[in-house]
């Protein structure tokens, strides 16, 4: 239940986020993505969803290139 509750919070911030026509909001994007990367590793871990747990690596390397990218300067 807790794990659903952090996919709603952060996992929907991170997609509203995403699409803030502000550039300083739509930064923060990444960040709320993140956090939202181990609810979606221990539900589909506790689950055997093993398609959509591989699935959470390609997401939660797609937030690392928006933070590399909006947080350290580092062009991706």
């Amino acid at each position: 239940m807790l794990e659903q509750i952090g996919i709603g919070l952060f996992g929907v911030a991170a997609v509203f986020l995403s699409q803030d026509v502000n550039m300083n909001r739509r930064r923060y994007a990444c960040l709320f993505g993140l956090v939202a990367q181990p609810f979606w590793f221990y539900a589909t871990w506790k689950a055997h969803q093993w398609g959509i747990f591989a699935l959470s690596f390609l997401y939660a390397a797609s937030w690392l290139r928006g933070f590399a990218n909006h947080w350290l300067g580092i062009r991706i």
